[in-house]
Parts: structure tokens; sequence; C-alpha cells
């Protein structure tokens, strides 16, 4: 069912249903003041025919008669009954009428009471007289009442039935009214494929929860629109690398089949081979990393990271790759609190991303000087690493952790672009960032940053 058929229902429903309810109780109410109003009439009839029938003075029974005649109107079908009442509280009782025991019994307790037979209502009073005690009984058909609420449940039942259309047909306006902006959400986000990820929703100066849909669209569109971009240049980028050691490959392997040579360039073509081959399986290994890190995490193991004991690893690590290396570790900032050295996170990828990063230090500053603080704050864990390398030229920055994406100033450099892509995604796992500042000529600074 849709959203615009369900609005219909439960406005309408809970609106009608209200408006049902206020009918019936009107309707109760106006029935009961009714009854109450006609066994009032009848009780002034009552103690008028019995000042009429049973007066102190003659002259009383004259002025009362005239009184009831003029006037009172006479009641559908009314009778009258006087019934007397012995000292012993005996009842001189009508044949005609067919009252329960328990009517008398009121009335001589309670001086008056009421019965209904049907649409027939009863009204005795006790009433004294010189003559004696007598009951004084009124009774006479509701008729007035019956067309009264006859009429009343007439004008309710047209006014529900009026006011049921009303409902339903505003009720079908405005539905179609507050799901048209997202009607035409929909008819926009039909429009736009992978062809056109650059169109936007049309996102309205409100505040309301329309445009606050629209803007996480458009949101989903920028991400989305930036993953295509970057998956298209990440294949492209990916097979111009693999392509490049393959197409040496073939061709010293074509070049050694050609025709018979010594065995000196059999052995240079199988050096070129080698080579190529350990730079195709280089590329090819740090674009699985590159892969796995795309993971949310929940398949890593998780744990508590020692951050000062995983830079003494990678210093052993580098000094065993560089022997003559000149990084140092600086200490003058280490956190005396020991809880502010460990983050949560996988020790094994955190390796793997700074060493990237202090390697590269060594690689583009010609080893130079290269400096690793450790610091924290209260949220927050920092590596600092710094070299007085080439520097990266300001017009490339946005683009470094780009896959492939290599400095303008770096031909000279051996490198992939693999390796920085590689660690932001392994810090962006830990829920961390990557700051750099660089200056062409004066060095770079990385800082990594990750939540204690």
């Amino acid at each position: 069912m849709k959203i615009r058929t369900q609005i219909l229902l439960i406005f309408a429903g809970l609106t009608i249903s209200t408006i049902m309810v206020m009918s019936i109780l009107v309707y109760y109410f106006a029935n009961q003041h009714s009854f109450e109003d006609f066994y009032k009439r009848l009780e002034i009839r009552a103690y008028i025919t019995a000042k009429a029938s049973l007066p102190y003075y003659e002259e009383d029974s004259v002025i009362y008669n005239e009184i009831r005649d003029e006037h009172l109107e006479k009641l559908p079908s009314e009778k009258e009954y006087l019934l007397q009442v012995s000292g012993r509280g005996q009842i001189n009782q009508d044949s005609t009428l067919k009252l329960p025991a328990s009517f008398y019994h009121q009335v001589l307790t309670q001086n008056k009471a009421t019965h209904r037979n049907g649409n027939r209502f009863y009204e005795g009073v006790l009433y004294k007289s010189k003559q004696g005690l007598y009951i004084v009984i009124v009774s006479a058909i509701n008729q007035y009442s019956s067309e009264y609420l006859a009429w009343l449940r007439k004008i309710l039942l047209i006014c529900f039935v009026v006011s049921a259309a009303i409902l339903i047909g505003t009720g079908i306006f405005f539905s179609r009214y507050i799901l048209r902006p997202i009607r035409d959400i929909m008819n926009q986000v039909k429009s736009i494929s992978s062809r056109n990820l650059h169109l936007r929703l049309d996102a309205k100066q409100s505040r309301d929860e329309i445009n606050e849909l629209a803007t996480t669209f458009n949101n989903m569109l920028d991400r989305l629109e930036t993953a295509f971009e970057t998956q298209n240049n990440f294949v492209s980028n990916a097979s111009h690398e693999l392509s490049t050691p393959l197409t040496a490959i073939i061709g010293e392997a074509e070049l050694a089949l050609n025709k018979s040579r010594t065995q000196e360039n059999y052995v240079a073509a199988l050096r070129n081979i080698l080579s190529e081959a350990g730079r195709l399986e280089h590329i090819t290994k740090s674009l699985l990393h590159l892969a796995q890190t795309g993971f949310d995490g929940k398949k890593q193991d998780w744990g508590q990271v020692r951050m000062d004991e995983l830079l003494f690893t990678i210093k052993n690590t580098i000094d065993k790759i560089h022997p003559g290396n000149r990084v140092e570790i600086d200490y003058s900032l280490f956190p005396e609190e020991e809880e502010k050295l460990s983050v949560s996170g996988n020790e094994q990828l955190l390796e793997l991303a700074l060493s990237n990063i202090v390697m590269n230090a060594i690689k583009y500053s010609n080893n130079q000087p290269v400096s690793i603080a450790l610091a924290a704050t209260d949220l927050k864990v920092l590596i600092n690493v710094k070299d007085m390398g080439i520097g990266i030229p300001q017009a490339d920055l946005p683009y470094i952790f780009s896959p492939f994406f290599r400095a303008s100033n770096t031909g000279h450099f051996k490198g992939y672009g693999i390796g920085l892509p590689l660690a932001m995604n392994i810090i962006r796992m830990h829920k961390g960032d990557i700051i750099v500042h660089s200056q062409v000529n004066a060095g770079t600074e990385i800082r990594v940053e990750l939540p204690l």
C-alpha cells in the first residue's frame, strides 16, 4: 500500500471515527434530556391534576381546571389516575394500570416515581389533600421526543456523510500535496544513472525533512560520483602500471626466443624478466593490500597497540632495509601517562601504514635526516614524521592520496603511487586522519592522528 493511501486512511479514519463518536454522544445526551424533559412535563400535569381533582377549596378546582385546559397542551394518549392510599398504606389500585410494585413503593417513600413501558411514560406523585392521601399518576406517549430524535438522527447522519466526503476529499488533496516533493525526488532520482552522476536533486532553501532528504541524496551522489571517478582512475592506472612490466617481460622473452643467442644474452634477458616480474609482484601485492584495507575492519584482529613499541619496531625494520638511514625518534614529546601510549587497532596494519610514510620520507629526502615524534592529547595520539626532502608542490597536494598518483617532481625516484593511499586507508580504518604540510625543496611534515 502506498504511503499516500496510508495517510488518507489514517487521517480519514481517525477524523471520521471522532465525528461518529461525537454524534453518538450528542444523540445519547439529547435522548436522555428528552426523557427528563418529558418526565418533568408529566410531573407538572400530575400536580395540577391533583390540585384540580382534590382541592382544599372548591374555587381552586375551577382555577386549576382552567389553567390545565387553557395553558397545558394535551399530550398524546394522556391518561390520569387517582389512587387513594388507606391509613394502613393500602393502595386502591386501578386494574388498567400494569405498573410494578416498586413504582408504588418508590412513590410512598420518595413522594414521586417514574416508569417507562416502551414509548409510554408514567409519572406518579404522592399528594395529601383533605380527602386523604392519594397517588396521582399521569401517563402519555412520548411522541414529541420520538419525532425530535428521528429528526436529530437524520441531521446527524446527513452531517456525518457530508463530513466524511469532505474529509476524504481533503485527505486526498493533502496527501498528494504533502507527498508531491517526494514524488519529484523519485522522478529526479530515476533519471540519474552511472552516465549522468553529475546531476543533483533540487534542494529548496528550507529546513523541513524533504530538504534534508534531498540534501542527503545529493551528498550520497557526491560520494558515488567520487567513488566512480576513483574507480575509473584506479582501473586505468592499474592497467597501465601492470601492462608496463608485462610488456617488458613479453618483449624480453620474444627477443630471447627470436634467434639463437649467447649465454650472456640469455642471462641478461632473464635478469630483465626477473626484474620486471619482481616489479609486477610488488605492484600486485600493493594492490592486494590496498583492496584489503577497503574493508570495515571487522575481519581484522583488533586489540590494544602500544605506539611507542610500534615505533621501535618500525625503526628496527628500517635499519635492516636501509642500514645507513638517518631516521631518529624524538623522545621529547612522549606522553608521561602510559594509557596515552595505546590505541585500539590492528598492529600489522598500523606498522604497514607508518612504515610506508617513513620509507617515503627516506626515499624523497635522499637519506637526509628524518624525525619521528610521538605525542598525545586527551583525545588523540599524534605521530609526526618530518623530513628535509624535495617536498610536494602545492598543486599536487590534493591528489597525493589517490592510487598511482605521483607528484610532478618525483620523476627520477622509483615508486608506484600506492604507499600513501594505502596508509590513508589503514588510518581511516582506525578512525584517524593524516595531515600533510609540505613545501618544495624544504621538506614534508606528515602528522598521523589516532583516537585514544
